[in-house]
Formats: C-alpha cells, sequence, structure tokens
C-alpha cells in the first residue's frame, strides 16, 4: 500500500503550474499520505520555508551528503518519513532520478506535465 509521496524541487516544484500539484499534496496529506520534498540542491533557503506547511520532510542533497540517483538518499527520505521505500511515490523530472528511486524500491513517476503527473498520482493514490 502506497503511504508517502516524495517530489522532486526543480523541475516539478518549479512548474509553471505547480500549484495544482501543490494542492493535490494538500489533498493526500489530509487523507493521511506523507509527503517529502527531495533536491539536488546545496540546500532548501527560501523554498524550504516556503513548501514547508505542505511536506512533513525536506530533504536537500547538499545537506545530506548524498544525491539522487545514489539509492541512499531515497531510503533517507523514506526513512525520515517512517515509511519503508516501497511505499513511496517518487516524482522527478529526471529519468536517471527516476530510474534510482525504483532501484531503491519505490514507485517511480517521470514528471512531464503538471496534467500527466495528477493523472499518475490519481491512479497511485485513489480517493
Amino acid at each position: 500500500m502506497l503511504r508517502g509521496l516524495v517530489l522532486d524541487y526543480a523541475g516539478v516544484l518549479t512548474d509553471p503550474d505547480a500549484t495544482e500539484l501543490l494542492a493535490a499534496v494538500d489533498e493526500l496529506r489530509d487523507r493521511g499520505i506523507r509527503t517529502a520534498l527531495l533536491s539536488n540542491a546545496a540546500g532548501g533557503g527560501s523554498a524550504r520555508r516556503r513548501l514547508e506547511p505542505y511536506f512533513d520532510a525536506q530533504v536537500f542533497s547538499g545537506e545530506v551528503g548524498v544525491a539522487k540517483p545514489d539509492a541512499r538518499v531515497y531510503l533517507l527520505t523514506a526513512d525520515l518519513l517512517r515509511l519503508p521505500a516501497a511505499a513511496c511515490v517518487l516524482v522527478d523530472d529526471s529519468p536517471g532520478n527516476v530510474r534510482g528511486a525504483v532501484a531503491a524500491g519505490m514507485v517511480g513517476v517521470h514528471h512531464t506535465s503538471v496534467a500527466d503527473t495528477l493523472s499518475e498520482l490519481g491512479a497511485l493514490f485513489p480517493a
């Protein structure tokens, strides 16, 4: 059973329609889905403060010393959500990062558009 959603920042949450994704994150959190931001950025800065209400955990590679697609960063993120990797979905715009998440045990969603990602999430987390 999927109980965690992990979103990339650059390329996903910087998408011009990202407010729709954040609305979906809010709805999923209301349903008990745990959420995390996972970014290969050096640190969170203002993005961390702005996105804090949406995520149970925020992981920035520069702060933890390991980056996507290394399996350790996916496992660390799942651990921060107090979930096994197999209970988590990663959404990322980089196919290599999606493959890395799948290799670590997560379900991967390749983000190409907000509409497509929302459709995938609807199938993975049915109401």
